[in-house]
C-alpha cells in the first residue's frame, strides 16, 4: 500500500499483483507496459506472492527484448537464504537484475546483506539525512530514579502474592503494569504540554503481548470514563459551556494536552481491516497513543509519532528500525523522543559499533563526518556557544533594538542564518527543560530569544513578498498584503528621505486600499490600473530609490490613485441602482462593455432589474435551487428571454441569450459557494 502511493505520487503507472496466480501469470507476460498510455510503469508485489509452486519464467520463456529489474524493499527482513521466499524470487527470473534497499543491513556471520546482494552501489548515511531534513536526531530519556523504585515495589508484590512467577508474566502482572502505564501517560501529557503541541502521538513497545493487553485493558478502565454520570445525562451543552467557563485557564491548558485514547495493536487483535483502521486513526490524529509488541516496530511511518516508550530491549538492526520510527519530519519539531524502560544503552552501544565498523570499512576517512543517533547533553552546551556567536553582533536583550539592527539587513540569507539559530534555541530551551538540565538555562535568555525568533521570522518575511513582488513575473498577491510595509526599508540617510518615504508609504498604501476595496476586479480598467502599480514596482528596486525617483513614484501613484477613485465612485453609484447588489453591478458592467447588446443603459438596467427581482424571489423561496447548478441554469434562461426579447425587445440572439445566462448564474452559485467574483 505504501509502495503503490509513493511511486504513484511520483507519476508512475503503479500496477498492483494481489495474488500468487496473478504474479505467475505476470511473470510470463514478454512486455515490460500494461497500460495503454505509454507511461513508465512499475508493478508491486508483496514477497509472500512469490510461490514456489507458481509458474515461473524457464529457458524458453525468457525473452531478449525485455530486461526486470526487481527493487526489493526492506531487505533486513524475510529473505533468509535459509527460507523459501529468497528461493522463489530468484526462481521467478533468474535473469532478473535485483536491487536491495534497506536502512539497517544485516551484518551477522550467518549472513549479511552484503553476502546476499553483493557490495553497496549506494550509500546515504544519517547525518546526511538529518542535513537534508528528511529525519531527525533523537533524544533518549531515563526513567525517573523514584519511578524505578515503585516499578521494583511492584515486582516485589507481585512475586510474594504469586511465589515463582516467569519473568514474561510478572511484567504483565496489573500490580506492575499499572505504574508502569500511569508513568507513561503522565510524561507523555507533560511532554506535550512542555513541548506546546497537543498534536504528537506516542507508542509503547511492550515486554509482550499479555502486557500490551493488560496496558490497554488498564488504559480503557482507568483513563477512559465510558459511562455517562447522572450529570452528564443532564443538559450536557449546558454544563460543558459552564464547566469551560469555571475551569481556570492553567486547567483548560492542562486538559489539552490529555490522553485520550489509545489502539492495541497485535496479530490477535481484531480484523486484519480493523487493525489497517486503528493504524490510519492513529497516523491522522484521531488516537494519542497505541500499544505494540511486534507489530509496526518496522516500516511503519507516521510523522506524528514523537514518543516512543521502550519496555524492552530489542536486539540487533531490529532496535535501530524500532527507535527510528520517531525520527520522521513533523512540523519544526528537531527530534524524536524514546523513553527507555529496558535500558538498551548496552544493546544499542553494541549494533552501533558494528555499523560503525562496517562504516569504517566502507568509508575510510569519511567516518568522522558520521553523527550517532542519539543527541547528547555535550551536543547541547556546544550549540548554545554556536547560537551565542551567531548573535554575538546584534542586542539580545532588547527585542526593539534588536528589530531596529535587522530591519537595516536586505540581505534574505543573513535573515534565514539568523532565523535558524534562534529557532534551535527555541528547541534547546523545550529539550533542556525536558531533561531538567536546568543550569544550562542560566547560560542563555531563551524567553527573550523567542521574542527575536518572532522579529527574525516577521523581517524575513517582508524580505521574501518584497523580492517576490519586484523579481517575480506574477504580482497576484499585490493587494493582499500591505506593500507598504514591505517596501519601506529605505536606507535612512537624513530627514528628506524620511518625509519623502513616508509620503511614498501614505500615498501607496491609499493607492493599495483604493484598489483592493474594488468590487469589480475583471474590469478592464481596473486590470489596467493594476498592472500599472505591478510595472512601478518591478521597474527598480523600491528599497535602493533616489530622492528624485521618491518623488516620480509619488507622482505615478497619486495618478493611479485618482483613476482608481473615479472608477470606483462609478461602480458605486451603478451598485446603487441595484439596491447595492453588486452581482448585478458587475453584469451591467459586462453588457455595456459587449457593446452589442444595447447601447442604451437604461435598457440593459430595466431587463436586468427584472431578471434580479424574480430570481431573488425564486432563491429566497428555495435556497437548495443553487444546490443544482444545471436546473437553476434552465429556470434562468427562461427569466433571460423574457426580459430582453420579450419585455425590452433587444437585439439578442441565441449566442447572447447565453451569454447573459451565464453570467447571472455564475455570480448567483459563486455568492452561495462563497467564492469572490472579483
Amino acid at each position: 500500500i505504501q509502495a503503490h502511493k509513493e511511486f504513484t505520487s511520483r507519476g508512475l503507472i503503479v500496477k498492483t499483483v494481489n495474488s500468487k496466480e496473478e504474479f505467475a501469470r505476470e511473470i510470463k507476460q514478454h512486455t515490460a507496459l500494461n497500460n495503454k498510455s505509454g507511461k513508465a510503469e512499475i508493478t508491486v508485489v508483496n514477497i509472500q506472492k512469490f510461490s514456489n509452486d507458481a509458474q515461473v519464467v524457464t529457458q524458453n520463456d525468457y525473452n531478449t527484448d525485455l530486461q526486470r529489474v526487481y527493487f526489493l524493499d526492506e531487505v533486513h527482513r524475510s529473505y533468509n537464504p535459509k527460507g523459501s521466499f529468497l528461493a522463489n524470487l530468484i526462481e521467478s527470473d533468474r535473469n532478473a537484475i535485483m536491487i536491495g534497499l534497506t536502512g539497517t543491513p544485516l551484518l551477522g556471520d550467518d549472513y549479511n546483506s552484503k553476502m546476499l546482494f553483493g557490495n553497496y552501489i549506494h550509500k546515504y548515511y544519517y547525518n546526511a539525512s538529518i542535513a537534508d531534513g528528511y529525519t531527525l536526531r533523537l533524544i533518549r530519556e531515563n526513567i525517573e530514579t523514584n519511578y524505578k523504585s515503585v516499578l521494583q515495589e511492584a515486582l516485589d508484590k507481585v512475586e510474594i502474592q504469586k511465589g515463582t512467577i516467569s519473568k514474561k508474566e510478572l511484567y504483565a502482572h496489573p500490580y506492575f503494569v499499572e505504574p508502569m502505564l500511569e508513568y507513561i501517560i503522565n510524561d507523555f501529557e507533560i511532554s506535550r504540554q512542555t513541548l506546546g503541541d497537543d498534536t504528537i502521538g506516542a507508542m509503547v513497545v511492550c515486554d509482550s503481548s499479555e502486557q500490551a493487553k493488560m496496558m490497554y485493558e488498564i488504559f480503557q478502565d482507568k483513563y477512559i470514563s465510558t459511562k455517562p454520570t447522572l450529570q452528564q445525562t443532564i443538559q450536557p451543552e449546558l454544563l460543558a459551556a459552564e464547566n469551560d467557563a469555571t475551569l481556570s485557564y492553567g486547567k483548560r491548558k492542562k486538559q489539552r494536552y490529555k490522553v485520550k485514547s489509545a489502539a492495541l495493536i497485535l496479530h490477535d487483535v481484531g480484523t486484519k481491516q480493523e487493525r489497517k483502521d486503528w493504524v490510519e486513526d492513529f497516523k491522522e490524529g484521531k488516537i494519542d497513543i497505541l500499544f505494540v509488541y511486534n507489530m509496526l516496530l518496522t516500516g511503519f511511518d507516521a510523522p506524528r509519532l514523537k514518543k516512543l516508550y521502550l519496555g524492552r530491549v530489542i536486539k540487533d538492526h531490529n532496535l535501530l528500525q524500532t527507535l527510528t520510527r520517531v525520527n520522521r519530519t513533523y512540523k519544526d519539531w528537531k527530534y524524536g523522543y524514546i523513553v527507555d524502560f529496558a535500558d538498551i544503552s548496552k544493546e544499542f552501544e553494541k549494533t552501533n559499533k558494528a555499523y560503525f565498523d562496517e562504516l569504517q570499512s566502507e568509508l575510510g576517512d569519511e567516518i568522522e563526518h558520521y553523527s550517532n543517533l542519539f543527541k547528547s547533553k555535550e551536543e547541547i552546551e556546544t550549540e548554545i556557544e554556536e547560537i551565542k556567536e551567531i548573535l554575538f553582533a546584534y542586542d539580545t536583550t532588547n527585542a526593539e533594538i534588536f528589530s531596529q539592527q535587522i530591519s537595516q539587513i536586505s540581505d534574505i540569507s543573513q535573515i534565514q542564518k539568523l532565523k535558524k539559530a534562534l529557532g534551535n534555541a527555541k528547541s534547546l530551551y523545550n529539550l533542556i527543560r525536558l531533561y531538567g538540565h536546568y543550569k544550562l538555562l542560566e547560560q542563555i535568555d531563551f524567553q527573550m530569544l523567542t521574542k527575536l525568533y518572532i522579529e527574525a521570522t516577521n523581517h524575513l518575511n517582508l524580505l521574501n513578498l518584497k523580492n517576490n513582488i519586484e523579481n517575480k513575473e506574477s504580482s497576484g498577491n499585490l493587494l493582499d498584503v500591505a506593500l507598504e510595509d514591505i517596501i519601506f526599508m529605505f536606507k535612512k540617510v537624513g530627514e528628506e528621505e524620511l518625509l519623502l518615504a513616508d509620503r511614498l508609504k501614505n500615498t501607496l498604501r491609499k493607492t493599495r486600499e483604493a484598489l483592493s476595496s474594488n468590487f469589480d476586479q475583471k474590469d478592464p480598467e481596473f486590470i489596467s490600473l493594476k498592472e500599472e502599480l505591478e510595472r512601478l514596482f518591478k521597474q527598480k528596486h523600491l528599497s535602493e530609490v533616489t530622492q528624485e525617483e521618491m518623488r516620480k513614484n509619488i507622482g505615478y501613484l497619486n495618478k493611479i490613485l485618482e483613476k482608481v477613485r473615479e472608477l470606483n465612485r462609478q461602480n458605486n453609484l451603478l451598485k446603487q441602482k441595484y439596491k447595492n447588489d453588486e452581482k448585478f453591478a458587475r453584469i451591467h458592467k459586462r453588457l455595456t462593455q459587449r457593446g452589442d447588446i444595447s447601447q442604451k443603459e437604461l435598457k440593459i438596467f430595466n431587463a436586468l432589474n427584472q431578471i434580479k427581482s424574480q430570481a431573488d424571489e425564486q432563491v429566497i423561496k428555495n435556497s437548495k435551487i443553487l444546490d443544482n447548478e444545471e436546473y437553476f441554469g434552465r429556470a434562468m434562461i427562461r427569466l433571460v428571454i423574457d426580459a430582453f426579447k420579450t419585455k425590452e425587445k433587444l437585439p439578442v440572439n441565441a449566442e447572447s441569450l447565453k451569454y447573459i445566462n451565464n453570467l447571472v448564474v455564475n455570480e448567483y452559485i459563486n455568492q452561495f459557494n462563497g467564492v469572490s467574483s472579483w
